[in-house]
């Protein structure tokens, strides 16, 4: 087959990889611009704008974790708490209900199913006033749980829990399982959970993320500095940096600093999904 013959079919895959490339690099600039700018002194970084190193990333870090008596490294740690304890919570729920929804046929599944992809179009700040005056009943605001408890329950979730248990759960397994006397509760933790575990991770991490940089839910129930995530207390950084220049640096260094967890998550996290591309291979 001559070159010529190729020649097309690697013109159309040249379009798309330039508009992959295009959107990595439009999705990256401001990330590496952080991680630059986290390196300049308060006065390198609003004298010029250029992406060469500065001078002031150890002073920077010093400050940063000196500032009101370690305040950053509370936030971190809240940060943590909420995103890993309601990452957990939130993917054991949709991996139940996908599962029940998935191989349990019961009367007006189909309407809570539905329901359940209707709450994937409600954006999240419609809710965050009623969720704020149903947790204020509760007399929960302003505590952790008013961040925890909206966190646990994801329609996006539940969906791709419920799409992956119908694919990735054999009917004849669960019926031999039955049979062999195993219990319900036996057979979803020593069957389900294996067999939806890169599902899980999918949602763990969906999850995970979208806690960790939430804001206006915490920003709303939340009036105590002890209890603030990142997100708020670096917005509290930038809201004071208006009297205190040198602030906006602290907070820029801390954004740097909050994009590192997650890029080792998903470094961590992603031979999950390696080796369940393996495992279907070996069966295939």
């Amino acid at each position: 087959m001559s070159t010529s013959d190729h020649s097309p079919r690697e013109r159309t895959r040249i379009v798309p990889t330039l508009i992959i490339l295009a959107g990595a690099f439009y999705t990256l600039l401001p990330v590496a611009w952080v991680f630059v700018a986290a390196t300049k002194a308060p006065g390198e970084l609003f004298d010029s704008f250029t992406f060469a190193p500065g001078t002031g990333l150890i002073r920077n870090l010093r400050d940063l974790w000196s500032f009101d008596d370690g305040a950053y490294g509370l936030w971190a740690w809240n940060s943590l708490v909420y995103a890993g304890v309601g990452g957990v919570l939130s993917t054991l729920v949709s991996a139940s209900a996908g599962y029940a929804l998935a191989k349990f046929p019961f009367r007006g599944g189909r309407i809570f199913f539905a329901a359940i992809l209707a709450g994937l179009l409600i954006p999240g700040i419609t809710l965050a006033v009623p969720q704020y005056l149903l947790l204020s009943d509760l007399h929960l605001a302003g505590t952790r749980w008013s961040v925890l408890l909206p966190s646990i329950l994801s329609p996006f979730g539940i969906y791709l829990c419920r799409v992956y248990a119908a694919s990735a759960i054999p009917t004849q397994m669960l019926e031999a399982a039955r049979i062999d006397g195993a219990s319900e509760w036996r057979i979803f933790r020593s069957v389900v959970l294996p067999l939806m575990g890169p599902g899980m991770v999918t949602v763990f991490l969906l999850q995970f993320v979208g806690i960790w940089n939430n804001f206006l839910l915490p920003y709303i129930m939340l009036s105590d500095t002890r209890t603030f995530p990142l997100t708020v207390g670096l917005n509290s950084l930038l809201e004071r940096g208006a009297g205190s220049p040198s602030l906006y640096t602290l907070a820029i260094v801390g954004a740097a600093l909050a994009i590192i967890p997650l890029i080792a998550l998903v470094l961590f996290l992603q031979r999950f999904w390696r080796l369940d591309l393996i495992a279907g291979g070996v069966k295939g």
